[in-house]
């Protein structure tokens, strides 16, 4: 009878090993054979239950800075679905667990909890509760299969992340080759007119947006802009701005007309959604005219050489792209000149803050401008900056900076 009771335990713990092999085969399986996440909680989950002495269980993986709920099955008290980091304490001495829930929550029906832990950082935590208080629970085993389970996800995360960063990577080359197809290769240097641009990108594909185009011998455009967003979103608007743009101004030299459908076309494109501060200028150098219409932006100087005088041009409309319709517009005329400069720029170079936290401004810069009324393109530029750099002592930009200066001769 003794023989027969030890031949029947032998038995059982043959049968448990067997399943649990059986178990451990097919978790590991389904990992090598790179199964999706949720299938591999699928066969954790059925396997614990039809291998294992387990009745209920629940699994809490890492995600960021909570606890995130991957299997929650055969509990009906209400569980939480995350639960914060911070109001989870593991006793490893003493070998409890400490969760702070919200009142309604709670974990009574479960009798032990396995922690998964990498390093000194919890990865996971898996609740139980027996099927047959008679049989057995190799917790060993079970907290070893969780561990396969968890680092599998966390494997695969990671991996999900790499491809994101590469994906990311990836847009961004791309936005920066397209925006920098948008940019004039060529800038004017000759009798009739020189032009200077610098431009400063705070990260590697900017909002920011310059052109120039002669349109005939006698007519030249110019424009600045500044797209809202960043990345790849800002450059496709900005690239299909430039072609609708282009396009207007090989029909067309009516300001009003042009800046209306720019604004239809973004409007349209974005659903309002985003927008484009844009200042357009039109000089015609028979008249001695200059046009333009300012929507939004910041107001380019405009310098009188001749009388060592300046102004800003802040004539025009509203942000392009934030209604369908332009609630109103002012084309703004200046005559009669004949030798001149504009300095056109974007908001990020007078929001440039110093370690005071004060604001270079657009009344320093138009001050810089009086005082250097008549001065090259290249050496205004390159004074400038430093002036700009002197004043910032080493704060870090905030946005682009993009300064395009024109002299008409």
């Amino acid at each position: 009878m003794l023989y027969n009771l030890e031949l029947t335990t032998e038995t059982v713990k043959y049968q448990r090993k067997e399943l649990e092999l059986k178990a451990l085969l097919e978790i590991t399986q389904a990992i090598n054979e790179n199964k999706t996440s949720s299938v591999l909680l699928n066969i954790f989950k059925f396997t614990c239950l039809v291998h294992l002495n387990i009745r209920s269980l629940l699994l809490y993986v890492v995600d960021q800075n909570v606890y995130k709920q991957n299997i929650a099955h055969g509990i009906k008290s209400p569980i939480p679905e995350i639960i914060p980091m911070d109001k989870v304490r593991d006793d490893k001495t003493s070998g409890e667990l400490n969760i702070e829930v919200e009142e309604g929550y709670s974990f009574s029906e479960l009798e032990t909890y396995l922690p998964v832990y990498h390093k000194d950082k919890m990865l996971a935590i898996l609740f139980l509760r027996k099927k047959d208080d008679r049989g057995e629970l190799d917790l060993d085993f079970t907290q070893a299969l969780t561990n396969i389970l968890v680092v599998a996800l966390e494997n695969k995360r990671f991996a999900r992340r790499q491809l994101e960063q590469e994906r990311l990577k990836k847009e961004v080359e791309i936005a920066s080759n397209v925006q920098r197809m948008l940019f004039p290769s060529n800038l004017p240097q000759n009798g009739k007119l020189k032009a200077k641009v610098t431009y400063i990108p705070h990260s590697t594909v900017g909002g920011d947006y310059y052109d120039l185009i002669q349109k005939s011998e006698d007519e030249v455009f110019f424009c600045i802009a500044d797209v809202s967003g960043k990345g790849m979103p800002a450059a496709l608007l900005m690239s299909n701005f430039q072609a609708a743009l282009r396009t207007l101004l090989r029909s067309s030299s009516d300001l009003k007309m042009i800046v209306e459908q720019l604004n239809y076309t973004i409007f349209e494109n974005t659903g309002g959604e985003r927008f484009i501060t844009f200042f357009l200028g039109h000089y015609n150098y028979k008249t001695r005219k200059l046009k333009y219409v300012n929507a939004g932006h910041n107001p380019p100087v405009l310098c009188w050489e001749g009388e060592m005088r300046s102004e800003s041009l802040g004539a025009g409309t509203t942000i392009l792209g934030a209604f369908e319709n332009l609630p109103f517009l002012e084309i703004g005329e200046r005559d009669h000149l004949k030798k001149f400069s504009l300095h056109l720029y974007t908001d990020g170079l007078t929001e440039n803050f110093n370690d005071k936290d004060e604001e270079y401004g657009d009344e320093r810069f138009e001050k810089y401008v009086k005082t250097n009324l008549c001065v090259d393109p290249d050496v205004f530029h390159e004074a400038f900056f430093k002036e700009l750099e002197r004043f910032s002592n080493g704060v870090e930009r905030m946005d682009d900076i993009t300064l395009l200066s024109l002299r008409f001769a």
